[in-house]
């Protein structure tokens, strides 16, 4: 071992001398013999090297923390920010549009929205009884999601014209989801709360604007379709027959093998029922005297407001007639009737993550989604389309908050969840009914959520004996001017690749 200028040679390894150096200084520090020397040498070289490696990894796992740290903090950070964004008293102005039309809430207004909100129950209450028909639901069921709905939207709800509930298209694709399925009701229910969840986990994250990629063409093809196949299934109840079938081929199919099974009573009841609903549709526009208002006397003035009335209420009008005609031959009925409505409010509980079928078995939560199918994300998409359809149509020219929809929509539908009721969104029926009858706020949904819920407890045991073919009438009547014929040929001459 050599000793100059601080340097030292060791034969035995391949050590660097820098790093030697590093360890003992200079030779003129060392008072050593070489064997002394090379113990050193060795016992630091190998003492360096496993804290060296302990540095590193030391090293390594502190950035590691820092950049978790990092990435918590930028997180916490805009977590903060959009919670603070979302507590700002503009923002909760605008996802609870009651705070501000109800502190400038009136007599006139209250008088309006009275007026309007029973005219509308006059006209949910016979039309909910049939979507559950068309739904493949008891009839109880759509009196269910026809009142704690309107209730909520009152609060969230943007547009004064939509009350909350049950409407042809969403009936009929609950039916498609859940007609295949075990346990159809339970089904029905679950599908109300995931729709609700989606619709509103939408509407948190500002999902409203999807609905404008959605073409005039194709919601218009949509709506159509719907709307034949909606009639379609309601022609079994007209002609009295029992048929089974979801698809429109199907159900077409079986009606022509069992068409000799048609009952007379109910074929001449469902067509004398669809020619007078359609009659009075026309007479609720109908004005006697001159056509401007003011220059109508006091007497064409009440007058015309009692034919309008008339022609307004004219489902439930018609189910009157029916239940008392249904009434007068329970002894020897030749109508095929509703059957057992119960009377009361449905339980408030939650709905069905679960179920334990005849044999035992448990159907889980994870099960359920998979009966489901695309009907979990479909249904909530068209509920959308439907509900914003309605909203531009009565708007008067003023923006649609989509967004805000959604979240109304949402709330309303987990709401209904938990009183066993399915899926519901604004229907273009009550909405027209309702901006006929001059609502003037939301506040209209409170008085027809409350006139079902009398309907529950006062009139269900007579409802027992309503036609199905009365009901198949006005579900027909209602959804025969969803077939945009019109809209046909415009579009095929301006732009024909749309409608295909």
């Amino acid at each position: 071992m050599n000793k100059s200028n601080g340097v030292v040679n060791a034969n035995q390894d391949d050590r660097p001398a820098v790093y030697v150096n590093h360890l003992i200084g200079s030779s003129d520090s060392l008072n050593l013999g070489y064997s002394n020397s090379s113990q050193i040498l060795d016992n630091s070289y190998e003492s360096h090297q496993e804290i060296q490696g302990s540095s590193d990894f030391i090293l390594v796992e502190s950035d590691y923390e820092l950049q978790q740290k990092d990435f918590l903090h930028s997180a916490l950070y805009q977590l903060k920010r959009r919670c603070r964004s979302a507590c700002t008293k503009k923002t909760i102005y605008k996802r609870v549009p009651i705070l501000n039309w109800l502190p400038r809430y009136n007599s006139q207004d209250a008088l309006g929205d009275l007026v309007a909100g029973v005219t509308v129950g006059l006209t949910v209450i016979p039309q909910s009884l049939a979507y559950a028909n068309v739904a493949g639901l008891p009839p109880q069921y759509g009196l269910y999601g026809s009142f704690l709905g309107c209730f909520i939207y009152v609060i969230f709800g943007s547009c004064k014209d939509t009350p909350m509930g049950p409407s042809a298209i969403t009936s009929l694709l609950t039916y498609q989801t859940v007609s295949q399925v075990d346990a159809p009701l339970e089904h029905a229910i679950f599908l109300c709360f995931l729709a609700g969840v989606i619709e509103l986990i939408m509407g948190i994250f500002g999902l409203g604007f999807l609905i404008d990629f959605v073409s005039g063409p194709v919601s218009s093809g949509f709506t159509s379709a719907v709307a034949l196949i909606i009639i379609t299934s309601q022609i079994k109840d007209i002609l009295g027959i029992s048929v089974k079938g979801s698809q429109f081929v199907e159900i077409w199919k079986n009606l022509a093998s069992h068409i000799h099974e048609t009952s007379a009573w109910d074929a001449a009841l469902g067509i004398t029922c669809i020619a007078l609903l359609l009659f009075l549709r026309l007479l609720a526009s109908y004005n006697i005297g001159p056509k401007e208002e003011e220059l109508q006397s006091t007497k064409y003035r009440v007058l015309n407001k009692f034919i309008w009335l008339f022609g307004t209420s004219r489902n439930a009008f018609l189910v009157i007639l029916s239940g008392l005609l249904g009434y007068s031959f329970r002894e020897d009925l030749p109508f095929k009737l509703v059957g057992y409505i119960p009377e009361g409010m449905p339980n408030i509980q939650l709905p069905p993550f679960s179920y334990i079928k005849d044999d035992n078995t448990t159907v889980t939560f994870i099960d359920m989604i998979s009966n489901l199918g695309s009907g979990i994300l479909v249904l909530p998409l068209i509920s959308l389309m439907e509900d914003i359809a309605i909203c531009k149509a009565f708007s008067t020219g003023k923006s649609v908050d989509a967004t805000q929809e959604l979240i109304a929509i949402g709330i309303s539908n987990i709401g209904n969840s938990f009183v066993q009721a399915f899926p519901g969104t604004g229907s273009l029926s009550r909405s027209a009914v309702n901006n006929a009858s001059g609502v003037r706020t939301p506040m209209g949904g409170v008085y027809t959520g409350t006139l079902v819920i009398l309907a529950l407890f006062f009139l269900t045991p007579y409802f027992s004996y309503i036609p199905r073919s009365t009901l198949a009438a006005i579900i027909i009547a209602a959804v025969i001017f969803m077939v945009e014929v019109k809209v046909v040929k415009p579009m095929w001459r301006t732009k024909s690749k749309l409608a295909i």
